[in-house]
């Protein structure tokens, strides 16, 4: 019913022109995913070796071995040994409703609207030279997601990430944005996988839409990361789920051949379940992707220590070392997720009534350690928001959150049960507008009220651009409620993402021979990019690319590598809720105008005969001036109307009423401009009878 398995690795003596032989499409008798729920439910052969929300570490790559074919049918069991590493993410908001546009779900069938609001006025890219390596970032090199990158060998391409974007604040009535493929049209039989590195939606999110426009091309990626870009794909198309194709990573020991290119695994600390880094062996080096990182100073599991990333530096020569730089400006180290558990535990234990924690439904791992907390207090746990429930469905499934059925209770039931008994859970700590918390604060959630003996706790970072947004979600909270708790009073939450001391160990770690910065804004870049200068990194060797930026690497005998003048498309694609079209840069600019200016409709009724104004021309306003207060702003208008009608008409010849209209919509919008400093958007009607 799920994800078909092809997770068969291949040896490393498979040459590169068997192209990605671990993708066979041998039907498989179940799905992946069964596969994965059943060993999570019921294990028949071996014990998995991750200790439940651990930070236990799993095999280290430098003991990886080639892993040869193996039964299918034992696989589809559900057999294969696990690592046990867990891992994290940026936190991005996820569901529970569009800050700024519509809804963010993936419920219902978007509009994927081509809008080509940024060209980078680049020529087309060349095909590719033989025997050069291409790297291609797509999207998150110059914004906070949209990730996606590409790499490309002869023949060859594989895929890392396919994330969204969440809109800013001129993009009106847009949900979110992902990366634009325009780059691998008519390539799409040279796809040999996708490769994603944990399940955040700035790295899944825009999987439904853009595997479907490439064909289904083959995803890799570990249990839960899979398990979501499955229920997000049924959930974007209905039996979309069934026409994927999956490559499970059991281990990271494994190692997977694709074409020209070489796929290892290795262990990453982050805030979401089964993340990882991955390291690609080329002809012309390795290339290491961190995906989201961090170092764990402090691991909650007193038997794990701090992931070290010294054997990535035994990888063949030169290395690429591919770096997520979202805390690059961020001093010192973060606080430990042993003292934000044990604040958080304190919170619920002695909260005086309800406590409503707000935090991103991605923080997946928190979340069933708050649930599993709550648990042993004697309280109940209503979840609020799509995504959130959704996420703790999935990690139920898979068996990384045990709890008693009753514990989580439906929000609709929280009244049968004393206030200092309940703790909801919800998304919209960044102050979304449809989200769950912003619901309840503003008094639209149909069965949350606030009370002043609730204790509201914000249990998350503010992402670049949501600041105002959660300013006024703040202030409204301290109105209604006297217990608001958030970072700047508690340490409550930590992030997902290295920080300058982290960025400075890793790249002492790796050595690697070159650093490209990713997976942020071109400041933050530029940042991480100034520490590899400090560690003594020339500058030749540290590359900031913009989306679409094209860096050639050839063989390490044929000079270095140099980035392209051409550029790759990475015009915005934005997605609207309603269904699948193309719309332009007009479209766009008609919402912003609306939204900053509102509208003026006139309508006329011109006699077809005498050619004059019927009766009187109607001026209907939205959001621009009210009509009956600006009576002679309303009858000026109409008197300039009137005057372009007659210079327009006359009895003797016909009358071309699309030149009549496009005058009315430029002399009285330049009109009103002169008098309000205004300019609404003019939509004059004609109507000849």
């Amino acid at each position: 019913m799920l994800i078909r398995s092809l997770s068969r690795s291949c040896t490393m003596q498979e040459k590169h022109h068997d192209k990605a032989s671990p993708l066979s499409s041998t039907p498989a008798p179940i799905g992946a995913f069964e596969g994965i729920i059943a060993q999570r439910q019921n294990p028949r052969r071996q014990k998995p070796h991750h200790k439940k929300f651990s930070r236990s570490s799993g095999p280290r790559p430098e003991r990886a071995r080639s892993t040869s074919a193996q039964d299918t049918s034992a696989e589809l069991r559900g057999t294969a040994s696990r690592d046990g590493r867990q891992g994290g993410g940026k936190g991005r908001p996820q569901g529970g409703g569009g800050k700024r546009g519509g809804k963010r779900g993936f419920g219902t069938q978007p509009i994927v609207r081509n809008v080509h609001a940024r060209k980078s006025g680049a020529p087309d890219v060349p095909d590719i030279e033989p025997g050069k390596l291409r790297i291609i970032p797509l999207g998150g090199n110059e914004e906070v997601g949209r990730n996606m990158t590409v790499f490309e060998y002869g023949d060859d391409i594989i895929i890392i990430d396919m994330g969204v974007q969440f809109p800013e604040e001129d993009m009106p009535g847009i949900d979110y944005i992902v990366p634009n493929v325009s780059y691998l049209r008519g390539k799409e039989k040279n796809i040999r996988g996708v490769l994603f590195t944990h399940g955040h939606l700035d790295h899944i999110g825009a999987a439904p839409i853009l595997l479907k426009q490439l064909n289904y091309p083959t995803i890799i990626g570990r249990d839960f990361t899979l398990a979501l870009i499955q229920r997000k794909c049924e959930d974007e198309e209905k039996g979309a789920a069934k026409k994927l194709k999956a490559i499970r990573v059991k281990s990271l020991q494994d190692r997977i051949k694709l074409g020209a290119f070489e796929i290892r695994f290795f262990e990453v600390e982050h805030s979401i379940m089964d993340a990882m880094g991955i390291a690609i062996v080329t002809p012309n080096g390795s290339i290491i992707h961190m995906g989201d990182w961090t170092i764990t100073n402090e691991p909650i599991n007193p038997e794990a220590s701090d992931i070290k990333y010294n054997h990535l530096e035994e990888l063949p020569q030169p290395t690429f070392l591919m770096l997520e730089s979202l805390g690059a400006l961020k001093k010192g180290l973060p606080p430990s997720e042993t003292e934000v558990h044990t604040n958080l535990q304190n919170l619920i234990k002695s909260a005086p009534g309800r406590i409503i924690i707000g935090t991103f439904a991605s923080q997946i791992r928190r979340v069933a350690y708050l649930i599993e907390y709550a648990e042993r207090q004697g309280k109940r746990v209503a979840l609020e928001g799509y995504s959130m429930k959704m996420n703790i469905e999935v990690a139920k499934e898979l068996g990384y959150l045990k709890v008693k059925k009753e514990t989580i209770i439906p929000v609709n039931d929280i009244h049968k049960y004393p206030n200092n008994q309940i703790v909801v859970i919800c998304t919209g700590a960044q102050g979304e507008q449809n989200a769950a918390l912003s619901r309840i604060v503003t008094d639209n959630h149909r069965f949350i009220k606030l009370e002043k003996s609730d204790t509201i706790v914000f249990s998350s970072s503010v992402i670049p651009g949501n600041e105002r947004s959660i300013q006024r979600l703040k202030d409204n909270l301290y109105r209604k409620c006297d217990n608001v708790v958030h970072s700047d009073i508690m340490e409550i939450h930590i992030g997902g993402h290295g920080t300058i001391w982290e960025i400075e160990e890793i790249l002492r770690q790796v050595k690697a021979t070159y650093v490209l910065p990713v997976y942020a804004n071109h400041y933050f870049l530029k940042e991480a990019a100034k520490i590899a200068y400090r560690l003594g990194y020339p500058e030749k060797n540290v590359f900031v690319l913009d989306n679409g930026g094209v860096l050639e690497v050839p063989k390490q005998d044929e000079g270095m590598p140099t980035i392209r003048k051409e550029k790759a498309d990475t015009s915005y694609v934005f997605v609207d809720g309603l269904g699948v079209g193309d719309i332009g840069h007009v479209v766009l600019r008609d919402r912003q105008m609306l939204a900053q200016d509102g509208m003026l409709a006139i309508t006329v009724v011109i006699d077809s005969r005498s050619k004059k104004v019927m009766g009187n021309i109607q001026i209907t306003s939205r959001g621009f001036i009210h009509v009956k207060e600006n009576f002679d702003l309303v009858n000026d208008v109409k008197r300039k109307v009137q005057d372009i009608i007659k210079k327009n008409t006359s009895k003797e010849t016909s009358l071309d009423w699309e030149l009549v209209r496009n005058q009315i919509r430029e002399q009285v919008g330049q009109f009103l401009f002169q008098k309000t400093e205004r300019r609404p958007m003019v939509l004059p009607v004609v109507v000849e009878v």
